[in-house]
């Protein structure tokens, strides 16, 4: 089925689910259902049928599913076999927390490159074993190492500008951690992460619980 029939959600919930699942199989659980799915991630049954249902036939009503059978399946749907090249603009604290985390890799994420525009950060080696490469190399850096996926950890204000950058290189899909909405063509996928938008609404749920309000 087309991507754009998908909804987004529901592709964010399979990542969901597969990290689920990779903990049950190492549990040695063989079979699931989509009751216990839910049950162990906070979702409706019916709602983990819905999203799987998008593609195919997993299971058996009544019977389950076989957890290798399903994670692999999941596996296959969201890329996780294939490995991804990716590179990280900004190289601040967050951005080089990004390049540092070992789960990247696990997940097949390989950061390939990190690139800053600060003459004091260019040519520094991180805790990873990565070189921040100047800014200004990365068009020839991008192509030179196939990378596909970018990262952008830069203020507000260098985010499209960073974005046109990327999209010219020839980067598919972009991560933006930057506070503001960046447009890119249609044919570049872009996820938004903004964590003061997080904050803000993990402190209105807090806030309606102390109320006594839910």
């Amino acid at each position: 089925m087309p991507e754009e029939k998908i909804p987004r959600p529901t592709i964010k919930r399979l990542a969901i689910y597969y990290r689920c699942l990779e903990k049950q199989l190492l549990q040695e659980k063989n079979s699931i259902s989509s009751k216990e799915i839910g049950e162990l991630l906070g979702i409706k049954a019916s709602q983990v049928r819905k999203d799987l249902s998008y593609f195919g036939e997993f299971g058996k009503r009544g019977v389950g599913y076989d957890t290798k059978k399903l994670l692999e399946g999941i596996g296959e749907i969201l890329g996780i076999k294939k490995e991804w090249d990716t590179c990280i603009v900004g190289a601040g604290n967050l951005g080089v927390a990004i390049a540092n985390y070992p789960g990247l890799t696990k997940s097949g994420f390989f950061v390939k490159a990190v690139f800053d525009n600060d003459p004091k950060k260019i040519g520094s080696v991180l805790a990873s074993g990565i070189i921040i490469d100047d800014i200004q190399s990365m068009p020839e850096v991008i192509k030179k190492r196939n990378i596909t996926i970018g990262v952008i950890t830069v203020p507000a204000s260098e985010a499209q500008k960073v974005a046109d950058a990327l999209v010219d290189a020839g980067i598919l899909g972009i991560v933006n951690f930057a506070p503001t909405k960046i447009s890119v063509p249609k044919n570049v996928r872009v996820e938004e992460i903004d964590i003061s938008v997080v904050f803000r609404s993990l402190a209105f749920h807090v806030n309606m619980l102390q109320k006594g309000e839910w």
